[in-house]
């Protein structure tokens, strides 16, 4: 059931309001920091607004999961020409410092970073019950350290701020070292697993939890390779109870949303009173912008993320996420209807996102929530850590769980290349189309796995600097403080 439901809050002007999404209520007008923050209502209603920029376009309604474009899991297809243009220029490596994707990347996290800093520096003010204040604080924690990982795996060194901004600080930061980053991250990860409850009820399921907390810090920790550390936070995070759930369909069912399997979702609600085009928008834009092309298998159908046959070749023979997770000719029937190659310039189409019309009829209509994090990909970093620490009988425990699931065969203890090439390939296969894959291929062996997959793809113009997006040209020029990534 869709519970979570996040409000609006437009802190940037110091301004809250609400959506009708999270918490029923009534909207707040014109409320500055010097009469908010007073009571636990105040709380709980400016951290929901700190949740609510994952759910934009610039990040996870559409620039998170087109990295797997970039990736060359697949190709921009929609409309041809123009359409899709930015994403296609950064797929092809030819990105330019106006680039309009690196450019909301740029910009999407720093509303909610925001939000966060002032829960943080306002919240343990407040008389209010301590269980709630720990709450509030730690998805605080959380979804700071979230905005940061994201920014600084694209971008590398990046502006910290860990307290409000006002008109009298330093409106031009410069950028801080990567590894300082990193530092804050971790932190707040390790604040937020302290505080953070291992579960919820009612209203508050969907909110960040222990487990989540748990699962990001394991997946900072493998993209610093501290392996041992990796396997200590999914090993807890499997303490808490989270478990494969048994069909992988399960994991992109609107009626099944943050299920057992789930560490952490951006929650949609489908409905909505706001523009499909704007921030507020509660209706996710996957099904709408991945549905094939002139098909009419759902609402809208704009033919983006068309996967390549480089990719689709990858399936083992009885892989039962092949047909959960792409449409294909002679695939199963989708809502009753059969797939055409007519549909896509490559032939495919992803099929694991989209939601009928019987449950979004309309394109702007869609529930289903975006997987962050999952239990699986949990499994698979456990294994990655344990086959980089030569602990190879352990690592393909966590492994063979994934496959067993897939319908494949388990795989046996051989050397350590071999089986780090099936966790690769595994990963792949698994979190397909979830916006993971670029940050594995840039994290693998420094960026040099990268280059040669690109090149293997025949791209291959790719070289080191595309590891990192440019530093936006328009925020350079309004902050003459920041520099620019090597070879923009």
């Amino acid at each position: 059931m869709k519970i979570l439901q996040y409000s609006a809050v437009i802190i940037l002007g110091l301004l809250l309001g609400s959506c009708k999404k999270y918490l029923d209520k009534a909207p707040l007008d014109s409320i500055n920091t010097a009469n908010f923050f007073k009571t636990a209502s105040d709380a709980e209603s400016a951290i929901n607004g700190a949740y609510q920029p994952l759910q934009w376009p610039k990040l996870y309604n559409i620039r998170i999961w087109t990295t797997d474009i970039w990736a060359g899991n697949s190709v921009v297809g929609a409309g041809g020409g123009t359409d899709g243009i930015e994403t296609q220029d950064i797929s092809n490596f030819v990105t330019a410092t106006d680039n309009a994707a690196a450019l909301d990347i740029w910009r999407g996290p720093s509303p909610g970073i925001l939000r966060c800093n002032l829960v943080l520096k306002n919240v343990p003010g407040i008389n209010m019950d301590t269980t709630k204040r720990n709450r509030v604080l730690g998805e605080a924690h959380f979804l700071r350290a979230h905005y940061y990982f994201i920014l600084v795996r694209l971008f590398g060194d990046v502006p910290l701020i860990t307290d409000p901004v006002t008109a009298e600080d330093n409106l031009r930061p410069s950028r801080t070292p990567k590894s300082q980053v990193y530092d804050v991250i971790v932190n707040d990860l390790k604040d937020a697993i302290k505080l953070l409850p291992a579960s919820y009820t009612g209203e508050n399921i969907g909110r960040a939890t222990k487990g989540a907390a748990a699962g990001l810090l394991a997946k900072v920790y493998l993209t610093l390779g501290n392996y041992t550390e990796t396997v200590n936070y999914c090993q807890q995070v499997t303490a808490l109870g989270y478990r494969l759930n048994s069909n992988y369909a399960d994991n992109f069912n609107p009626a099944k949303e943050n299920s057992k399997e789930s560490l952490f979702e951006v929650q949609y609600y489908g409905k909505t009173n706001y523009s499909f085009w704007s921030n507020e928008n509660q209706a996710s834009w996957v099904s709408t912008f991945m549905g094939p092309r002139n098909a009419d298998f759902v609402g809208g159908g704009y033919g983006w993320n068309q996967p390549t046959s480089e990719f689709t070749d990858q399936y083992e023979a009885g892989d039962n996420r092949k047909d959960i997770t792409i449409l294909y000719v002679g695939c199963p029937l989708f809502d009753g209807k059969t797939y055409q190659s007519s549909y896509s310039t490559t032939g495919f189409n992803v099929r694991k996102f989209l939601v009928p019309k019987s449950i979004s009829p309309d394109y702007d209509t869609n529930p289903l929530n975006w997987p962050v994090l999952r239990y699986a990909d949990v499994l698979l970093m456990e294994a990655e850590a344990l086959c980089e620490l030569n602990r190879l009988s352990e690592c393909i425990v966590p492994l063979n769980k994934v496959r067993q699931r897939a319908g494949l065969a388990a795989v046996s203890v051989t050397t350590q290349s071999d089986l780090r090439a099936k966790i690769r390939k595994e990963r792949r296969m698994e979190l397909a189309f979830e916006g993971q894959r670029w940050f594995d291929l840039v994290r693998y062996d420094n960026g040099q796995y990268a280059q040669q997959f690109f090149q293997s793809i025949g791209k291959t113009n790719f070289t080191a600097k595309h590891l990192l997006l440019p530093i936006p040209q328009k925020e350079i020029d309004a902050n003459p403080n920041l520099t620019q990534n090597t070879g923009y």
